[in-house]
């Protein structure tokens, strides 16, 4: 079932008219110039792989995965990206 929801979002994606692969500095200009994204986060996952959250003003966001050859690729992408401010520890959040 979580298969089946990722997969619809990916395809419900307007990130689709950009290329779903490309070298990391090549993704980021894509990302920038095509949706107006900057990266808001990021983090690095077990398998020495980086994930990358881009996020424009508009609200629009996409999720990247880069592994070790450089190579970025968009995960899944949307609309209402909103931050929230950070909660201070042992305060239920």
């Amino acid at each position: 079932m979580t298969r089946l929801i990722l997969a619809l979002c990916i395809l419900a994606s307007p990130a689709l008219a950009a290329p779903q692969c490309a070298l990391h500095d090549a993704m980021k200009a894509i990302l920038a110039h095509e949706f107006d994204e900057h990266p808001v986060a990021m983090g690095l996952a077990q398998d020495n792989t980086i994930m990358q959250l881009y996020a424009a003003d508009a609200g629009t966001w996409t999720l990247t995965v880069t592994s070790t050859n450089g190579m970025t690729c968009m995960v899944v992408a949307g609309e209402g990206y909103e931050t929230f401010a950070p909660v201070p520890a042992g305060v239920p959040g």
